[in-house]
């Protein structure tokens, strides 16, 4: 499945983390088209999501890490990885915030959820396979017209408003111009948990470079699953911009570096 460019990167800043929903199912032909969005983008080996239809409640129980809630979602995605591999988790980010970006220009409501939820649930419903660990899940559905107070009390704390400034997060402070300059500003705008931002860059000539801030610390959300959703939405503001090119893995601290291509 080649990266729809335009859909996607006017899906960025119309994401926004949803936690309460209509309980019934979204219409059967917005469901069809994320689960064909589902089978057909996996650009890695390490990484797939799947859409489970139906009740949700048994994954969706209780509170959800720091991010509140999620009441009534009819369905979700799952975000898997083949822990065989040491990029599985920046694949499985890239991966997910595909599917979640797809789901947002199809009108429908979604929220990274990394941290406490139902995994034996969950793992048991998508069937994980050998060396497979379940590593995200996202509500999928209509989120309901009026934000509730655990809505709008997120979306204070963890709003765009937030953010760093851009040049907080390049290497040396220094803002390039025009394209590359775009693409940074789509990435800034990647969705992280507990809106940390963990992700760095480094301008080089002819590339990009996107490092983790800190080393991933055992039995938290993992920084590089982070860095990944920041590498599609780098690659969607380079795309949209006319700037072709392709990712290549790198050891950490460092995780991809995005080399241009001639146009």
């Amino acid at each position: 499945m080649e990266l729809p460019v335009e859909a996607w990167y006017r899906a960025i800043p119309a994401r926004t983390s949803r936690r309460s929903y209509e309980t019934k199912l979204p219409d059967e032909s917005l469901l069809a088209r994320l689960a064909r969005a589902c089978r057909e983008f996996r650009p890695f080996p390490e990484a797939r999501v799947e859409l489970v239809r139906g009740p949700a409640e048994g994954v969706f129980k209780g509170i959800i890490g720091g991010y509140g809630r999620i009441t009534g979602a009819p369905a979700y995605v799952a975000v898997i990885g083949g822990m065989d591999s040491p990029r599985a988790q920046e694949c499985a980010g890239y991966t997910g915030e595909g599917l979640i970006l797809e789901a947002t220009s199809l009108g429908l409501g979604t929220c990274w959820v990394g941290g406490f939820f139902g995994r034996d649930v969950a793992a048991e419903q998508v069937g994980l396979k050998e060396g497979e660990s379940l590593l995200a899940i996202s509500p999928i559905g209509t989120a309901r017209k009026s934000l509730t107070f655990t809505d709008r009390t997120f979306k204070l704390f963890a709003g765009s408003k937030r953010r760093q400034p851009l040049a907080e997060l390049i290497a040396g402070g220094a803002v390039p111009d025009g394209a590359v300059r775009k693409a940074l500003g789509a990435a800034r705008l990647a969705p992280s948990a507990y809106n940390r931002q963990p992700w760095r860059f480094r301008v080089e000539d002819g590339a990009v470079v996107v490092r983790a801030d800190k080393a991933d610390e055992p039995g938290k959300i993992s920084r590089r699953l982070d860095c990944g959703i920041a590498m599609l939405h780098f690659e969607l503001g380079a795309r949209a911009s006319g700037l072709a090119g392709s990712w290549e893995f790198l050891p950490p601290p460092d995780v991809a570096r995005f080399k241009f291509r001639p146009a």
